[in-house]
């Protein structure tokens, strides 16, 4: 795809402003994807075809701190250098951790802290992450059209059936949620920051670094709580549990509730990229 410093492609002699699903390269497979999962430990990209079918290996950098938005050793640098890797593609979908709306960062939890999650918070990148266009500073380095959404709202995507109200939540550095309606994605809602016991928050209480403190046994009771909690505060028809950490939830510790519920692959990261490009899900 090329780097950060690439100018806007003309490869089929069109420019960003003038792409659209129709300006694609010809194909059956058509248009093709590049999605790339924003995590808190890692960035990861591939490249999806029409059917939302991988054209090629996923590839994974790991994601170091501090890390702002611009500048080297940046994130669009460094998505730049990983999707270098990669074929051809004709949009961009991005699921980043954090509150998006229209393309524009209004939370970046991971990424304003000094050495990542759980560490101090440096102000000068609080005020670098502020109002970043993450999709535009994106479009301008893949010369591509590029939408951006939650992660966990990108997962989502990938896994909801379209029946009923279907919550995602995904357990990874962090503790992220996404709910959709009949398989249409609803506003992005940051539960992760919201009070859940002790005084903490969900992300405080179930993220990766108090999991390694306090092992996977207290974990998954706290997680069970937590499902319990989001029953009665949405009273979903069903809950799918992806990200890094979803491999050790215990499905039976969740009592009557493990009915409702589906642990998915982390892969769903990626293959949602291309429903965020879907009529309904244009708003995000």
């Amino acid at each position: 795809m090329g780097t950060a410093e690439r100018p806007a492609n003309r490869r089929w002699g069109v420019t960003v402003a003038d792409v659209t699903d129709e300006n694609a390269v010809p194909g059956a497979d058509r248009p093709h994807t590049l999605a790339i999962d924003i995590g808190g430990t890692g960035l990861k990209a591939s490249v999806l075809d029409a059917a939302g079918t991988m054209v090629t290996s996923r590839v994974r950098i790991a994601t170091t701190y501090p890390l702002p938005p611009l500048g080297e050793g940046g994130l669009i640098a460094k998505l730049g250098n990983l999707v270098a890797k990669l074929p051809e593609a004709d949009r961009v979908s991005v699921g980043f951790p954090g509150m998006v709306r229209s393309g524009i960062v209004l939370s970046a939890p991971h990424f304003v802290a000094k050495g990542g999650p759980g560490t101090e918070v440096d102000p000068k990148l609080e005020a670098a992450w502020e109002h970043f266009d993450l999709a535009g500073a994106l479009r301008t380095m893949t010369g591509k059209p590029t939408r951006v959404a939650n992660d966990a709202d990108v997962q989502g995507l990938a896994v909801v059936t379209g029946v009923g109200l279907e919550l995602v939540i995904t357990l990874g550095t962090g503790f992220g949620t996404a709910l959709f309606l009949e398989g249409a994605l609803m506003p992005h809602l940051e539960i992760a920051h919201q009070p859940f016991r002790k005084g903490e928050t969900y992300n405080e209480q179930l993220g990766e670094r108090t999991r390694k403190d306090i092992g996977d046994e207290r974990w998954n009771r706290r997680l069970a709580k937590a499902v319990s909690n989001l029953e009665q505060l949405v009273f979903f028809d069903h809950l799918y549990v992806g990200g890094g950490n979803a491999r050790r939830v215990h499905i039976a510790g969740l009592g009557d509730l493990a009915r409702k519920v589906t642990t998915v692959d982390n892969t769903a990261g990626i293959l949602g990229g291309i429903k965020l490009w879907e009529s309904h899900h244009m708003g995000v």
